[in-house]
């Protein structure tokens, strides 16, 4: 037997880099999975027509975790359909780097409702579902960047931090009831996100990190499996990184 064969997943940012592979491998592990996908339409249909294999047990969705009442609905089909869930990926996440100084304040809020609030919004509505069968796993995906901070992106930087403190909160309220809630902190990893790098910033980085490159999807998408799976049911509230030693 698969390890998630017959379970429910819903993952968001799941059309490219780390939330492709996450989706991906979950469906590889026999996982019925929801594809959320903030609204490149073009990837979203080219992981579809990727992965026809697993028939129905890929559904892609656009939506924008920002948007608390469009959660809200999509929770409410996606029960009436699944009646349970059983993992939830918060990965969906954006960057619009700038100093302080010049940060216009549409790019702080969008950046923060996007990865902060929208991990939030598609928590709350989640948990529902979970607690009804009295088992869940969330796993939120944030940065080093949280702690250490980069110049010209605070508000990137503010968004991870708050995600781990909404996960060690979230941790507490729902331990008793079977669900964990863990955060996976990927490092540089080669996706779309870091594409707009120059040349010296991609070198410089890469001597930061003690494993001399940077990671793929596929290694942060085995760490999210991990805190999916029932082996990791002790684990919750903690973060676990996978930065190469960053």
């Amino acid at each position: 037997m698969l390890e998630f064969e017959g379970k429910k997943a819903v993952v968001t940012g799941a059309t490219r880099g780390i939330g492709r592979a996450i989706t991906e491998a979950l469906l590889a592990g026999g996982a019925s999975v929801t594809g959320i996908y903030g609204g490149n339409q073009e990837a979203a249909e080219a992981m579809a027509g990727d992965n026809v294999r697993h028939g129905e047990r890929l559904r892609l969705a656009r939506l924008d975790v920002a948007a608390y009442a469009a959660v809200a609905a999509f929770f409410a089909q996606l029960e009436a359909e699944w009646d349970t869930l059983d993992i939830l990926v918060n990965n969906a996440g954006i960057r619009r780097d700038a100093v302080v100084a010049m940060m216009r304040e549409e790019d702080w809020r969008r950046v923060l409702d996007v990865n902060l609030t929208g991990g939030y919004a598609m928590s709350k509505c989640a948990l529902p579902l979970m607690l009804k069968q009295k088992y869940g796993r969330i796993v939120f995906m944030t940065s080093p960047m949280g702690h250490l901070g980069f110049a010209g992106q605070a508000n990137y930087a503010a968004s991870k931090a708050g995600q781990i403190g909404l996960m060690k909160s979230l941790s507490k309220e729902v331990g008793k009831r079977g669900i964990t809630v863990n955060c996976v902190s990927p490092g540089f990893i080669a996706t779309e996100l870091i594409n707009d790098l120059s040349e010296a910033q991609v070198k410089e980085y890469r001597k930061m990190v003690p494993a001399n490159r940077f990671g793929t999807p596929a290694e942060v998408a085995e760490a999210v499996l991990f805190l999916a799976g029932d082996r990791a049911a002790y684990i919750s509230g903690a973060v676990l990184e996978v930065t190469g030693g960053l």
